[in-house]
């Protein structure tokens, strides 16, 4: 493998043997000891035009054979997401008919899925804010809710940058989310996404404050909380996250879940504390759910009594908390690549490629401090064919020698 320089420039080689994969197994049954969900990538159809700009060709056998690998492992598949590229190259008429065949797919195996729903179908440079404008956006949530639903998913309501560019204060986000809710035929995932993973969403929840913005958040659970499943929190930061997770523990009436967001501090939010654990909704599971599925099962096993099991679990998924940090590291909305990348290495694509030219998002020194990680961690799951495909991005690009 190639040694770069903090500045890209490459500066030696090195010769390794690739691991064996880790001590990856699936679960004999469900999943006991808590809600995971690994949202999930799509796959460009190779040879399509799949440029910025263009609308998404999705290459439907490989997209729904790696949400099948998931479900297979046990966890849930969290679609039409921003892993999925909502808003950096999935258009609406995609996303659609992602959703749509993922749940059927999901309901012919059993599986576990929630999807998004948004207000992507508007472009947020034709919104103003006012009256009109957030109109337009309860509107636009109301088409995408009816999709999801009418699929047989779950409804994840994600948040919205038109939402963030027309509204003004909490009122207009309590206004907007009353709405939504109210059209909900079941308990929603509520997503609250960080400037990190989003610069779009700045003041979210009517406030850049992240303490006013959580107890706006907490305001509305409270007043909807038969129609809330849990909250998906994305702000990368771990004592919020526990803070939340209090406060929502301590509320009266039926039970509200915390799923993880968090790509970096996940595993000691999962593994938790004497006061409670975070579920999970990350899209760091979607490359490394064969040692979350192991992790989780040793949870299990925990939960039957057995000694040391919750401390194996936590310990396999530190193990994968550098490769993890790594993915999202800064710019971490550029995390799609690094998921595709392993997935390709991995033999689960026939192409690096993201819709919307996204597989451009990360260098070449990036990419290989990634499959490194991903082999200390055994998340190189072919080793073989990892190898020879790593060889052919180095040449392709200059970097073999």
């Amino acid at each position: 493998m190639p040694r770069f320089d903090d500045g890209g420039r490459l500066v030696g080689t090195e010769v390794r043997e690739l691991n064996a994969p880790g001590p990856w197994r699936r679960p004999d049954g469900p999943l006991r000891s808590r809600v995971a969900f690994a949202a999930a990538h799509v796959v460009p159809q190779v040879g399509a035009e799949n440029v910025p700009g263009a609308p998404a060709v999705v290459d439907w056998d490989s997209t729904l054979a790696y949400r099948h690998s998931i479900w297979s492992h046990g966890l849930g598949v969290a679609d039409a997401m921003d892993t999925a590229q909502r808003g950096m190259g999935l258009d609406w008429a995609a996303t659609q008919e992602l959703v749509r065949r993922s749940a059927a797919e999901a309901a012919s195996v059993g599986g576990s899925i929630a999807c998004g729903a948004g207000t992507d179908q508007l472009d947020p440079a034709a919104v103003q804010p006012g009256e009109e404008g957030l109109a337009a956006v309860v509107d636009a949530y109301r088409e995408q809710v009816r999709v999801v639903q009418e699929s047989g998913a779950r409804v994840i309501v994600m948040a919205s940058r038109a939402l963030a560019k027309v509204a003004r204060s909490a009122e207009d986000y309590a206004r907007v989310y009353d709405a939504v809710l109210a059209e909900a035929d079941s308990p929603v995932i509520l997503h609250w996404l960080g400037t990190m993973f989003d610069p779009a969403l700045a003041g979210y929840w009517g406030s850049d404050s992240v303490d006013t913005a959580t107890a706006t958040f907490l305001d509305l659970i409270t007043a909807h909380q038969d129609k809330v499943d849990g909250v998906k929190v994305s702000l990368l930061d771990a004592q919020h996250e526990i803070g939340l997770r209090r406060a929502l523990a301590a509320l009266e009436g039926s039970p509200v879940r915390l799923y993880t967001g968090d790509d970096f501090n996940y595993p000691e939010l999962i593994a938790g504390d004497e006061q409670g654990y975070s579920d999970a909704l990350l899209g760091i599971f979607a490359a490394v759910y064969p040692a979350a599925s192991t992790a989780l099962q040793a949870f299990d096993a925990a939960l039957d009594g057995e000694q040391g099991a919750a401390a194996r679990g936590h310990a396999i998924l530190a193990s994968t908390e550098k490769l993890g940090r790594h993915i999202f590291a800064a710019p971490t909305y550029y995390y799609k690549t690094g998921v595709a990348f392993l997935s390709w290495l991995n033999g689960f694509q026939p192409g690096f490629q993201l819709v919307g030219g996204l597989h451009s998002g990360r260098s070449v020194a990036h990419l290989v401090e990634l499959a490194r990680l991903a082999d200390d961690c055994g998340m190189l799951l072919a080793p073989d064919t990892a190898a020879a495909r790593l060889q052919a991005l180095l040449t392709v690009n200059g970097a073999d020698s």
